[in-house]
């Protein structure tokens, strides 16, 4: 796989206002996300670990039932099968990384 050029890489929206290119490994998937302020992540779960870091601005994340708002250099860690949600209380850039590879997002 080697190095990967980013802008090359396809923006895909995946939810309104929720935009992602990602990256897949043999074992892992990485979604870099464009989020836009006011857009909504609705409750949802999967069989993946998911690792969530903000990289800016402000998203309120629901996890199991417990809402936090993440800035910048914050980190969750989402066990398998957790339900999730959130909101993008201004626009965001975020990295999550999911353990096995999310098939879907291929």
């Amino acid at each position: 796989m080697g190095f990967i050029d980013m802008d090359a890489l396809e923006k895909r929206e995946m939810l309104s206002g929720l935009r992602a290119r990602f990256v897949h490994t043999d074992n892992m998937t990485f979604s870099y996300w464009d989020i836009d302020a006011g857009a909504e992540l609705p409750e949802h779960s999967h069989p993946h670990e998911q690792v969530a870091n903000m990289l800016e601005g402000d998203f309120e994340l629901k996890v199991k039932g417990e809402s936090r708002r993440m800035k910048p250099g914050d980190v969750c860690v989402i066990p398998p099968d957790t339900p999730h949600s959130g909101k993008a209380l201004t626009a965001c850039r975020v990295l999550d990384v999911f353990y096995p590879v999310r098939e879907d997002y291929k």
